[in-house]
């Protein structure tokens, strides 16, 4: 076993970056808004509510390649008030990122924990695709000079401000054409 690789997990660090998470909408979106540093021109207006408090969590999801993301440690909560949007800052130790590596692949990841009963993002996962929360993530950025012995932990610089939503049910017009391709299928064996 080897030393973790680590990195500040916040997504406020004034001079340096500032992005949000945000709910609503009907499908992913990515990009930093006019409030954002670097300022974006993604519109985060109507529809779009920062995320506060212990009923979501966020956590950080990183490796080697962008193809081999693992859940960092810890698992954290938003801010509240003028805080919203932001999360309750920590160290994130990256599993299976060296100590010291040049650089990591990482994607943030956030969820409504229910009530706290969803701790991970594999569950979070599972149960935003049977449509009971709402979860979402940022894009895969690449973060440069990996936390260890010799480097101190760097800033989440190149994450994106991004939105969680529920992944919608089929529509009846959907489902219709689902069943109407089955029939297809099923009479042409006949």
């Amino acid at each position: 076993m080897f030393a973790q690789g680590t990195v500040v997990f916040n997504n406020r660090i004034t001079g340096t970056l500032i992005t949000h998470v945000y709910m609503g909408g009907s499908s992913q979106l990515s990009g930093n808004g006019n409030t954002d540093f670097p300022a974006g021109t993604t519109d985060w207006g109507s529809g779009f509510v920062p995320l506060a408090g212990n009923a979501y969590s966020t956590a950080l999801l990183a490796g080697p390649t962008a193809g081999a993301l693992l859940q960092a440690n810890p698992v954290t909560t938003f801010r509240t008030g003028t805080g919203a949007g932001f999360i309750a800052g920590t160290t994130a130790t990256l599993e299976g990122v060296a100590a010291d590596a040049p650089s990591a692949f990482i994607q943030m990841v956030a969820w409504d924990n229910a009530g706290g009963t969803i701790t991970s993002w594999d569950a979070a996962q599972a149960a935003w695709q049977a449509g009971t929360i709402a979860a979402g993530a940022s894009p895969v950025f690449q973060v440069q000079s990996i936390g260890g012995d010799f480097n101190v932990p760097p800033a989440l610089v190149g994450l994106e401000s991004f939105n969680i939503y529920m992944v919608p049910e089929p529509g009846t017009f959907a489902l219709v054409g689902l069943g109407a391709a089955a029939m297809l299928i099923f009479r042409r064996r006949k």
